[in-house]
């Protein structure tokens, strides 16, 4: 029989921990740690409370506990002394069935990984659906590791450790993420579509009304007609948009979605979840034959990224009346208009006007979206609760010197226009650093026509600055642009600086940030409040509505707009049961 929530916290010590065998390789200390933590709410504070032992046990521990795992297809599973659940593991990604050839790699993986590291390669065989690895992306996960510097390759393993013990707890519990299973085959399902030139790498990059990205949005209207949705439409810039009714006529509609374009050869789930998490929501009202008294519009948005054309945000903007005619004369790289590419999908152009929507018939917008970044897999969290997305500028930049023999001119008397950026470079990681939240970024460096054996005269190079708060943003400019001013001057140096972008920060409703605290609460997860580096179309809806958002704990470090961008199906269960706890709460306010 599986094992209960209420048998683990009735349970007498011995037996708890009796209870908890196995989900750690030779380490009952780490459950006999956590279930000082009981009761438990839900199978989510429980893995927090296995993953928290081990955040605080001091790297002794946390290195023996590496030390505790076996090699993959190394001597333990040769000599079958491997335990249970490692065979089963092991096993179920094939590598108990290895060519010779297969064999004779992860050999050689292993001592040079050994070697460079001191401990065992850990890897969760079984992956983020729970269904196993292949032997090749396990083979290929292995060699880039090896790359790593050791104190992240600690860490990354202590995170497929907690993987790891995260599967085996749900076998114990029969806990399947039946709805989290389904939006992870969602994802994979809709990556199929990608655009020529990268398909045929097996790279995923969507970009505007290419004939993926129109393939995409023909999905997803599907896929929303079978979830239930009362009304799917493509609008007029290619928003995929679904309606559920409310239970009455005439109610207002709570607003969500993301992005369903990526940047070229990107990852699956930057924006898509945002599409999917609140579909499958849709899907288990519809299945319960159960109305809200409010309605629930999904929007999947056509394009955020810029990829195609630089027209960023183009479908959440449509959507507050912020799409700009002049767009339409914009060309891609082939020479296609945005207009003719408009045309050629069959879009109605004159319609584009009629999307605006009227704020006073929405409760407000939220959503969903993977974080981009590795705070949350630092802190081996599942979900944050978004404060505000950060506010930015960029500029286009020139430092102007005089180009010199590099061999002649003494260092005192050089006017070096790329030394000045890099002492500027400097100052912005410092001062940045001092606000906390605050992040600052030369992007682009470049010396025009440089040559090994000159003094550099030119230095182009860009600046990102970017802050929660627009005063706290304003403060950070203010002080890189002075310091640019001040290093110039001392080196008797000109400069240029071009404002090329301007967003204002988006803090979120405190409202609707509060309905996503108490959902995070609710399935017994720390609630981590935290801001967003990282534009998002919720920043758009704030300019006529309360918007707030739920970042989900993405895998491989968090790392995003790559391929290894990845999240778990447990962790896509968790921002919908979030997701449904929201709407339930929106109910109970909306109840007369």
């Amino acid at each position: 029989m599986p094992l209960t929530l209420e048998q683990l916290n009735a349970a007498s010590p011995g037996d708890a921990l009796a209870l908890l065998d196995g989900l750690y390789e030779h380490s009952p200390w780490i459950a006999e740690q956590a279930l000082a933590q009981r009761p438990f709410r839900s199978l989510a504070h429980l893995k927090h409370a296995l993953a928290l032992a081990v955040r605080t046990a001091g790297p002794e521990a946390q290195l023996g506990l590496i030390r505790a795992h076996p090699e993959l297809a190394g001597k333990a599973m040769v000599a079958k002394s491997l335990t249970a659940e490692s065979t089963h593991e092991q096993n179920k990604a094939g590598l108990t069935h290895c060519t010779p050839e297969e064999f004779e790699r992860i050999q050689q993986l292993n001592a040079a990984y050994n070697e460079r590291f001191g401990f065992p390669f850990i890897l969760a065989v079984r992956g983020p659906r729970g269904t196993g690895l292949s032997k090749r992306e396990i083979i290929d996960t292995f060699a880039r590791r090896l790359d790593n510097h050791p104190e992240f390759e600690r860490a990354e393993a202590l995170r497929n450790i907690h993987r790891i013990a995260e599967i085996r707890l749900a076998d114990k519990f029969a806990a399947e993420p039946a709805l989290g299973n389904g939006v992870w085959d969602w994802h994979e399902k809709l990556a199929e579509h990608s655009d020529p030139g990268f398909a045929e790498k097996g790279q995923l990059t969507v970009t505007y009304l290419t004939d993926a990205h129109r393939a995409c949005a023909q999905r997803i209207s599907h896929w929303m007609r079978d979830c239930g949705f009362d009304s799917v439409e493509i609008d007029a810039v290619g928003n995929v948009v679904g309606r559920y009714h409310p239970a009455a006529e005439g109610a207002r509609y709570l607003l969500t979605g993301s992005h369903y374009d990526t940047v070229r050869n990107g990852g699956k789930y930057d924006g898509r979840l945002g599409i999917f998490v609140p579909m499958a929501c849709v899907r288990e009202l519809h299945r319960a034959g159960q109305r809200l008294p409010f309605g629930i519009e999904v929007v999947a948005f056509a394009e955020e990224e810029g990829q195609r054309y630089k027209a960023t945000f183009l479908g959440s903007g449509a959507l507050i009346g912020h799409f700009n005619p002049a767009w339409l004369d914009q060309k891609d790289a082939d020479g296609v208009t945005l207009r003719a590419a408009m045309q050629h999908a069959g879009l109605c152009i004159d319609d584009i006007a009629k999307l605006q929507r009227d704020p006073a018939q929405y409760l407000g917008f939220i959503e969903v979206h993977i974080e981009q970044g590795p705070v949350l897999n630092e802190l081996d969290l599942p979900l944050g609760v978004v404060t505000s997305i950060n506010g930015g500028v960029r500029y286009v930049c020139e430092m102007i010197g005089t180009a010199s023999h590099a061999g002649t001119t003494p260092m005192d008397r050089r006017r070096d226009a790329a030394v000045a950026v890099a002492e500027l470079a400097l100052f912005i990681e410092q001062r940045a650093a001092q606000d906390g939240d605050s992040v600052g970024t030369i992007g682009l460096l470049n010396v025009p026509g440089g040559s090994i054996n000159v003094v550099p005269g030119r230095c182009q190079f860009s600046l990102d600055l970017r802050a929660p708060t627009d005063p706290q943003r304003d403060a950070l400019v203010r002080d890189v642009l002075d310091a640019l001013d001040r290093i110039a001057q001392r080196r008797g140096l000109r400069y240029t600086v071009e404002e090329s972008m301007r967003a204002a920060a988006a803090p979120s409703a405190p409202a609707l940030q509060h309905h996503w605290e108490r959902a995070v609460d609710a399935l017994g997860v720390p609630v981590f409040r935290m801001p967003s580096g990282a534009g998002h179309d919720a920043m758009k809806l704030h300019e006529i509505m309360p918007q707030a958002m739920l970042f989900v704990r993405g895998q491989n470090s968090g790392i995003s707009h790559n391929p290894l961008e990845s999240t778990t199906n447990d962790d896509m269960q968790l921002a919908i049961d979030a997701f449904t706890q929201v709407l339930h709460q929106l109910a109970e306010e909306q109840q007369p």
